[in-house]
C-alpha cells in the first residue's frame, strides 16, 4: 500500500479530530439513540433515524481517519536535509513575474491542503513546479488557466 505524505501539524489535526469523534461525538450520538428509542415505535421515529444517520457518518469518518493515519508517512520538515531547496513541507514565498503579486504557500499532503490557509497539495501544479527549486529560481506553473511564472523569494522550513 502506498503511504501518503503528511506534515506533523496535519497529522496532529487528524489525531485531534479522531479523538474528538471517539470521546465526545460518538458517546453523544449513542445517548441520542438511547433517548430516541425510549420514545417508542422506531419505524416512525424521526429522531431515531436522524441519530442513526449521524452515527453512520461519524463511524465512517472515524474509519477514514484511522486508515489515513495508519498509512500516512509523517514528515517533519524541520529535520529534513533540504540544503535550501523547496521540498515537501517547505513554506515558500513567491512573486508573480507578470503582476508582482506576492503569495506564500506551504507544500502539504493532499489531505491537508487548504488554499484559504495557504496550504497547497504536493500534487498541485504550483507545488510540482516549485519542488527542487532554490531561492531566486523561476517556477513555471502549467495551470488550466495558462502558464504563470513565479520567482521564489524565500524558503522556510517551519
Amino acid at each position: 500500500m502506498n503511504s501518503k505524505p503528511i506534515t506533523v501539524s496535519g497529522a496532529d489535526k487528524l489525531r485531534s479530530e479522531l479523538h474528538e469523534l471517539k470521546t465526545a461525538i460518538r458517546p453523544r450520538i449513542i445517548q441520542d439513540i438511547a433517548e430516541a428509542r425510549a420514545h417508542g415505535d422506531l419505524k416512525e421515529n424521526a429522531e431515531y433515524h436522524a441519530a442513526r444517520e449521524q452515527q453512520s457518518f461519524a463511524e465512517g469518518r472515524i474509519q477514514k481517519l484511522e486508515s489515513v493515519l495508519s498509512d500516512a508517512q509523517i514528515i517533519d520538515v524541520t529535520k529534513l536535509k533540504s540544503e535550501g531547496r523547496v521540498v515537501f513541507g517547505a513554506t515558500v514565498a513567491l512573486v508573480n513575474e507578470e503582476n508582482g503579486n506576492e503569495v506564500t504557500y506551504q507544500i502539504v499532503g493532499d489531505l491537508e491542503s487548504d488554499i484559504r490557509h495557504h496550504k497547497v497539495s504536493i500534487s498541485s501544479p504550483i507545488a510540482r513546479a516549485m519542488i527542487g527549486k532554490e531561492e531566486g529560481d523561476i517556477a513555471t506553473v502549467q495551470a488550466p488557466g495558462g502558464i504563470t511564472e513565479y520567482e521564489i523569494t524565500s524558503i522556510r522550513y517551519i
